[in-house]
């Protein structure tokens, strides 16, 4: 086993053309070698530890009946060592390993708003304004290979909304900002079909693939700006500490 082991690791360093040799070269490749053969090193090392194990007790309690009680003990030791050399070699990447896991979740779930945001700005092109949920959109933007419904798929259907800005008549008033809502002028006739606002503003929210853990990893587009439901959170606290 550990000829084995040091075999795949000479591999792993004439593969990568790891010269000249250094100790953290040696150390990656082993990483290498380690994650390429764990399973298989996890099954044959139980079994031979098991066999090791039996082979120096036997000896132990009959060393006038065998001999070579020193060779078994040594093969031992090997099975040991690789043990433990496999082991640490994975352990000290598993914290690497899963942050580059997260790192490609994040880089997945912005690609999917992003493609959110380029099926709303195909709708606005289209419409002249931004639907008005999820469904709209999904029905009024063409999708010939799918990848628009796919990315729809994530996102959560509530956590859709679109906005209108609308300028106030005093200037020293604030803008009223319209939701969803037709506005109709006051010297219209009521039968009269009332004026729609198009929608300027959206905000879209992509859930955490573990809401149940960390609700706050909830992605949060705003007009084209991915922030973290955390930071939104926070920008808004201290705006209403801060007048």
């Amino acid at each position: 086993m550990f000829a084995t082991f040091v075999g795949l690791l000479i591999a792993v360093l004439i593969e990568n053309k790891s010269w000249p040799l250094g100790f953290w070269k040696i150390v990656t490749a082993g990483e290498i070698a380690a994650w390429r053969v764990k399973w298989e090193v996890l099954l044959v090392s139980v079994a031979s530890l098991v066999i090791a194990a039996r082979i120096v007790r036997s000896i132990s309690q009959n060393r006038s009946r065998f001999i070579g009680l020193l060779p078994a003990q040594i093969g031992l030791a090997g099975v040991l060592t690789v043990i433990f050399m496999v082991g640490a070699l994975i352990g000290i990447t598993v914290p690497e390993r899963m942050r580059q896991h997260q790192y490609s979740l994040e880089a997945a779930r912005s690609a999917r708003l992003h493609t959110a945001h380029r099926a709303l700005l195909e709708y606005r092109d289209l419409h002249g304004t931004f639907p008005t949920d999820i469904e709209a959109l999904r029905q009024g933007v063409p999708d010939p290979d799918g990848s628009i419904a796919e990315a729809l798929r994530f996102v959560d259907p509530n956590g859709y909304s679109a906005t209108t800005t609308l300028a106030a008549a005093n200037p020293k008033s604030k803008p009223m900002v319209a939701r969803g809502v037709a506005l109709r002028y006051a010297n219209m006739p009521a039968t009269s079909e009332p004026s729609r606002i198009p929608f300027t503003s959206y905000t879209l929210t992509l859930p955490s693939e573990n809401r149940w853990f960390s609700s706050d990893e909830e992605l949060i587009m705003q007009d084209g700006v991915i922030l973290k439901k955390s930071e939104v959170t926070s920008s808004t606290s201290t705006s209403l500490r801060n007048p």
